[in-house]
């Protein structure tokens, strides 16, 4: 992938903004606020509950996670970048859920000088409980399956991906600070 992906689309006006964080960051929530700003999402995630999905498994933390580990290594540890590329499209973009440094190499082979990388940080506490309350289909329920899967991610480089960061914003206040954050830093995006 040597031509970068806003050559082939026939534009230079292309910005796409990758966000990276642990779960329960507030990644969704940057998500919604982008959208209500008429910027259009690409969620990893779902690429990966997709390939869950079309394999007949339940949407469980541990399925996700197996998959998602399991075509990282069939496939090389970019694979859900490779495959999130493909559905970019529009002028502004966001990329949410990039878990490690092959995939920011992957983004940025793709987009180069139009990509920018946004991380959210929260302690573990707080992000365990916001887990806990979203109640999501593959949400870890106990402290100990939500520190695995903590060492999962980590395990994937996200931690790497997170100090690469162009703009970082820590999410332990109000959500009302978050999302005041999170527009200023949008408008200065885009």
């Amino acid at each position: 992938m040597d031509t970068c992906v806003h050559e082939l689309i026939g534009g230079t006006n292309l910005k796409v903004i990758v966000l990276a964080g642990m779960p329960g960051s507030g990644k969704e929530e940057f998500v919604k606020i982008a959208s209500q700003e008429g910027i259009f999402a690409v969620r990893m995630g779902e690429v990966v509950r997709e390939e869950v999905k079309s394999r007949g498994l339940e949407l469980t933390d541990s399925n996700i996670g197996r998959i998602a580990s399991k075509e990282r290594e069939k496939h090389g540890f970019g694979i859900w970048a490779k495959r999130t590329v493909p559905l970019v499209e529009g002028d502004v973009v966001l990329i949410d859920g990039i878990r490690g440094e092959t995939e920011l190499e992957v983004f940025k082979r793709a987009f180069g000088d139009d990509m920018v990388l946004v991380g959210i940080r929260a302690s573990p506490e707080i992000r365990y409980e916001r887990i806990v309350k979203r109640n999501r289909e593959d949400a870890t329920i106990t402290w100990e399956a939500f520190l695995e899967r903590d060492s999962r991610e980590i395990g994937w480089g996200i931690e790497s991906a997170i100090d690469q960061c162009d703009h970082m914003i820590l999410n332990e206040g109000s959500l009302k600070d978050f999302q005041d954050e999170v527009r200023n830093l949008l408008k200065t995006l885009k």
